[in-house]
C-alpha cells in the first residue's frame, strides 16, 4: 500500500499565519526523507484556521525543495477556477518538476455563505462540473480547442475527491478517487467503493482502479499521547459547528482550560473516535482492519496538531508502521 500525506497548512493560535506555510513545506523535506509517496496540499478559501487558498503555489515552492516525491492538490476546487487556468497552472508544475505532480479536483463550494458570495457562487446556478472536468482533461491532453503551456510530454495525472457523485462520475471516466475516511465509518460508504470497483471503465490514464483513503492517523508513543495530540483538530472541528468558522490549533492545555458544554464534549469525543490515534500497535491493528474493509491501494494521512513537532514524530512512525514493502 503507498502511503502519503495531505497537508492542510493548518495555522496556530497566537503564531504568524505564514508559519502555516513554511511548516508545510518543512513536512514536505521530511516526507521525501522518510520514503513517502506523496505530499498534497490543499485549497480551502478565508478559513482561518488553514493558510493555503492556492495549492499551486505552494507546490512550487515544496517542489523547488524537493527532489523526488510527489506533489499535488488535494484538491483544486474546479468550481473556483476556469479549466484553461487550472491546467496551465499544472502544465507550468510539471514543467518545473517533471514526473512528479499529481492534479487532486473536487468541487466544493465553500466554506461559509460569505465565502461564497465572495468566490461568486450562485447556488442556484447550474452544475457545470463534469463538463469543466472534460474540458480540463482535454487541455491537459492537448486535445482542446486552445493549446494550453507548456506542452507537457503526458498529460498531468487527475485524481477526483469522492464528494458527492465523486465515485460514480471517476469510475465512468476510469480516474483514481480519493475517500475521506468519515465516509467509510458506514456501510453506504463501502458499498460505494465496491459500486466504483465494479463500474470503472478503464481509462489511458489508469487500466485499473485505484483508491485513496485520506483521514487522521496520528501515533505516538502510547494511545493517551496520540490521543492528546489528536484533540487540538477535533477540537477545532467541533467548535467549527458552533461557530460556523474553523479555527487555529490551539495547544492542549488552553483547550483543557477552557468551558465544555456537554454537546461539545460529544462532538470532541466522536470526532476523536473517528480519527486514528494510538501507539503503533494500535494504529497498525486499525489500519489492518481499514485495508481489510475497503482494500484502499494508498494511505493519505491528513494529520494535524498543534505541536508541529509530534506531528513530525508521528509522520515518523507512521512510515515505519507502513514499511517498506508496503504491505500491512
Amino acid at each position: 500500500m503507498r502511503l502519503s500525506i495531505l497537508d492542510r497548512s493548518r495555522t496556530r493560535a497566537g503564531r504568524p499565519e505564514a508559519e502555516g506555510l513554511t511548516g508545510s513545506v518543512e513536512r514536505a523535506v521530511q516526507a521525501e526523507a522518510l520514503g513517502y509517496d506523496r505530499f498534497w496540499v490543499a485549497e480551502h478559501h478565508a478559513v482561518p484556521g488553514i493558510a493555503s487558498g492556492s495549492p499551486a503555489v505552494l507546490l512550487a515552492a515544496i517542489g523547488a525543495t524537493t527532489d523526488r516525491i510527489r506533489i499535488g492538490s488535494g484538491g483544486v476546487m474546479l468550481p473556483n477556477h476556469q479549466p484553461l487556468v487550472v491546467a496551465e497552472q499544472f502544465l507550468m508544475l510539471e514543467a518545473l518538476h517533471p514526473g512528479r505532480v499529481d492534479l487532486g479536483i473536487g468541487r466544493s463550494l465553500g466554506f461559509t455563505p460569505a465565502v461564497r458570495a465572495a468566490l461568486r457562487h450562485d447556488l442556484d446556478g447550474p452544475d457545470t462540473f463534469e463538463d469543466d472536468l472534460d474540458e480540463l482533461r482535454r487541455l491537459l491532453a492537448g486535445e482542446a480547442a486552445v493549446t494550453a503551456h507548456p506542452v507537457a510530454p503526458a498529460p498531468v495525472p487527475i485524481s477526483l475527491l469522492a464528494t458527492g457523485r465523486g465515485m460514480e462520475i471517476a469510475a465512468r471516466l476510469g480516474l483514481p478517487v480519493v475517500v475521506g475516511g468519515p465516509v467509510l465509518l458506514e456501510d453506504a460508504g463501502v458499498e460505494a467503493l465496491a459500486s466504483y470497483r465494479r463500474d470503472f471503465r478503464p481509462s489511458k490514464q489508469a487500466a485499473d482502479p485505484h483508491v485513496t483513503i485520506s483521514l487522521d492517523v496520528t501515533v505516538a508513543d502510547d494511545d493517551a499521547t496520540a490521543r492528546e495530540l489528536a484533540l487540538p483538530e477535533a477540537w477545532a472541528m467541533a467548535r467549527s459547528r458552533q461557530t460556523g468558522e474553523f479555527p487555529p490549533l490551539e495547544a492542549v492545555e488552553s483547550i483543557r482550560a477552557q468551558a465544555w458544554t456537554s454537546q461539545l464534549r460529544q462532538r470532541v469525543e466522536a470526532s476523536l473516535d473517528a480519527a486514528v490515534a494510538g501507539s503503533p500497535a494500535t494504529v497498525r491493528a486499525s489500519l489492518d482492519e481499514l485495508v481489510t474493509r475497503t482494500g484502499a491501494d494508498e494511505l493519505m494521512a491528513s494529520t494535524s496538531t498543534y505541536d508541529r513537532e509530534a506531528l513530525l514524530a508521528s509522520d515518523a512512525l507512521l512510515r515505519e508502521i507502513v514499511g517498506g514493502d508496503r504491505n500491512i
